[in-house]
């Protein structure tokens, strides 16, 4: 997918040639899902903790980096380019991120209660504690690859 997108595309790769290769979410379902919700254009943004990329051996993304976001198999179904980035507390979440995320019923109140769960949950099982003070990575992107999901012509 990556070579692909890279013939078609030499301009945008030499300008910002890092990607990684990632899935949403903690299992296989959450991933299918966060990424029906990519594909079909309600979800144009994401949130990390931002010691998450650390435990992962990454780097931040920054604006213009790519990932191509695999399905709950592993298999490579889109890739998205950075478009906008800020790290922030749990509190710094506006209504504007929260309906990008695209999740549940869009509004900041469902996107508190659900990534609270979320990062409790995942925290725990890394034997840590999660807090609303702890650095979050928001981050904006458009799927660029493959031109169906880029509502790009070939």
């Amino acid at each position: 997918m990556w070579a692909e997108y890279s013939n078609a595309n030499p301009g945008r790769v030499r300008l910002c040639p890092e990607y990684t290769v990632e899935r949403f979410g903690d299992s296989a379902d959450l991933a299918d899902a966060l990424l029906h919700e990519v594909i079909h254009g309600r979800k144009r943004a994401t949130s990390t903790l931002a010691r998450e990329f650390l435990d992962d051996g990454q780097s931040l993304p920054r604006i213009g980096s790519h990932w191509i976001a695999c399905d709950g198999s592993g298999t490579p179904r889109v890739i998205l380019k950075s478009v906008e980035f800020r790290i922030g507390d749990f509190n710094s979440a506006d209504a504007d991120f929260a309906r990008d995320e695209g999740e549940d019923d869009r509004s900041l109140e469902s996107w508190r209660t659900e990534h609270r769960k979320y990062w409790r949950r995942t925290e725990t099982a890394r034997g840590r504690t999660w807090s609303e003070e702890d650095e979050i990575v928001f981050e904006r992107f458009v799927p660029v690859w493959p031109p169906a999901h880029a509502g790009l012509r070939p």
